[in-house]
């Protein structure tokens, strides 16, 4: 596991850059952040993955990404990365 994703904690806020709120961690899985079903930004009720490379930092019980909000949540991605 990198040293970002030991960092990355269950139920941690995930922000863009501006300091809006992109969702919540539900957990790590491999190169992924997987969100929380309650933050699915298209309002079908499943997970969204991001891309720890996505990450700036880790800190204050909050996951700072290197983009915007908007973008991040455009970016989510609704598939299983195992599947």
């Amino acid at each position: 596991m990198s040293d970002v994703a030991s960092q990355i904690g269950e139920h941690m806020e995930v922000v863009g850059d501006d300091g809006e709120h992109v969702g919540t961690v539900d957990k790590v899985e491999g190169n992924r952040i997987k969100l929380t079903k309650k933050d699915d930004p298209t309002g079908s009720g499943e997970h969204h993955y991001l891309p720890l490379g996505a990450v700036a930092t880790v800190q204050d019980g909050k996951v700072k990404l290197m983009m915007p909000a908007s973008a991040a949540r455009g970016d989510a991605n609704a598939r299983d990365p195992g599947a």
